[in-house]
């Protein structure tokens, strides 16, 4: 998750220096369908998002991946209505910082784990 995270922060960088901009019509196709499918595995996970260190993870996976098609489904509706990449900038800052704190989440978890001798381990 972490290097996810830092991966599209250096690609939002990139896409500002080159001025690119999304196309709108591909980001909502995509966002939709991978929402449907994200949405079932968290459904699906739910039970197990107070699991050990790798329940845990899966779920914030799955929460972050549910949460990222939304805010990617918003960021389309914004670059089609102003025609420029600022919306899809903002997703992408948001989704890093999701990642990474998902990322910090699962590592202070399972430190805990490791140190209490509790978990699969």
């Amino acid at each position: 998750m972490a290097v996810f995270g830092l991966w599209v922060l250096g690609t939002v960088v990139w896409h500002v220096m080159a001025g690119t901009v999304p196309e709108p019509v591909v980001m909502g196709v995509v966002g939709g369908a991978a929402l449907l499918a994200n949405a079932v595995s968290f459904g699906l996970l739910w039970a197990y998002r107070s699991g050990d260190a790798n329940m845990r993870s899966v779920w914030l996976c799955s929460r972050n991946d549910v949460l990222g098609n939304l805010a990617v489904l918003l960021a389309a509706y914004g670059v089609f209505g102003t025609g420029a990449g600022w919306p899809d900038f903002v997703v992408a800052t948001i989704m890093a910082v999701l990642a990474l704190q998902g990322a910090y989440v699962v590592v202070g978890h399972a430190l805990v784990e490791l140190r209490t001798g509790r978990g699969p381990l």
